[in-house]
């Protein structure tokens, strides 16, 4: 099965932007949908933005023209782009993968997970 590390996090000023990364190993992630979380202390963890294994793509109303997903499946990488942040967002993020799932941003359609990291804006 795919195993999932993420990197890119950071801190950053409102207003400005972070690319994340999520580099996939065990597997190709084009036969995966796959997904970006976020969870900020205290509070549950939501689905950002998805990506299925025929590149439609779904957002979350809170992310919509501010942030965008992507796969590079030559480098079995999937990213997500985010810009225009605001302090909202500070939260830690995580990638996940499904071979298929029914609802695309909720957390318990998928099955693999990476450890995430950390986006903090101020």
């Amino acid at each position: 099965h795919v195993q999932l590390v993420e990197s890119g996090g950071g801190s950053v000023q409102a207003g400005g932007s972070l690319r994340l990364s999520c580099a996939a190993s065990g597997d190709t992630i084009s036969s995966y949908c796959m997904a970006w979380f976020r969870q900020a202390p205290g509070k549950e963890r939501e689905g950002v933005a998805q990506i299925d294994n025929y590149e439609i793509t779904t957002y979350a109303d809170s992310v919509k023209g501010r942030f965008a997903i992507s796969m590079d499946n030559a480098k079995n990488t999937l990213y997500l782009q985010m810009n225009s942040l605001k302090p909202e967002d500070t939260a830690m993020y995580y990638c996940a993968a499904a071979r298929w799932v029914h609802f695309p941003l909720r957390s318990d359609s998928y099955n693999y997970w990476g450890q995430g990291t950390q986006v903090t804006v101020s």
